[in-house]
């Protein structure tokens, strides 16, 4: 397993300042930049799309883990690549909703524009529901509450999940997103995540290289 590493997710941050507050989280200690996208379908929010990954792309040198809440995720890959996305996440349910294979299609298609891949579960999917992908994989993110909002509270019943990707895949990244603070941070972490994300218990800190670190489990 790979290094701890802490993703805030930018879904907490002004939208009027994002500039700032990248470079805030990125003199922070941040490990990756997490991109939230949602659709108004998939989730019934509407957050950005691409034009915002490509211009935040512009001004840090930090991996940017594009999320893709989305139906019909295939017709926005390549502007995600285009943009500048490092890793592109895509739904388990989702995919399935289109076609057995396409979730293993729409992976490849990622791989294809020579970005990193992965595949997202909610919290109610079974893990085993994505085991036969894993080897396309370069990430696993297990949803550890409902896709939608920022701000909700932590499901701990969703680490038997990462326990059952980590047993099945011992080095593979296996990202945790949702709820997830300071307080529930160890136990995420012994349960096999090694990339955590945080959205308001980052850009809702006063000291957010403090709260970074507190994540990452590193003071």
């Amino acid at each position: 397993m790979s290094d701890i590493k802490v993703a805030p997710s930018i879904l907490s941050a002004d939208f009027a300042a994002m500039g700032e507050a990248i470079r805030e989280i990125e003199r922070a200690g941040a490990d990756l930049v997490h991109c939230d996208v949602m659709d108004g379908s998939f989730v019934a929010p509407i957050t950005f799309g691409g034009q915002m990954v490509k211009n935040i792309r512009k001004i840090t040198e930090l991996p940017l883990d594009v999320h893709l809440m989305i139906e019909h995720p295939q017709t926005q890959i390549k502007f995600f690549a285009d943009a500048g996305a490092d890793v592109i996440t895509v739904h388990y349910e989702a995919c399935k909703k289109i076609s057995p294979c396409y979730l293993k299609e729409t992976l490849e298609l990622i791989k294809s524009y020579g970005v990193k891949c992965g595949a997202v579960i909610n919290p109610d999917t079974p893990a085993e529901c994505i085991f036969d992908v894993l080897d396309l994989c370069d990430m696993v993110l297990v949803m550890s509450v409902f896709p939608g909002y920022g701000g909700q509270k932590f499901i701990p019943a969703t680490l038997e999940n990462v326990k059952k990707l980590r047993a099945k895949a011992h080095l593979l990244d296996i990202e945790i997103d949702g709820g997830i603070t300071a307080d529930n941070a160890q136990t995420v972490r012994q349960a096999g995540a090694n990339i955590l994300v945080a959205g308001s218990a980052v850009f809702g800190a006063p000291d957010k290289a403090a709260a970074i670190a507190a994540i990452r489990g590193s003071v």
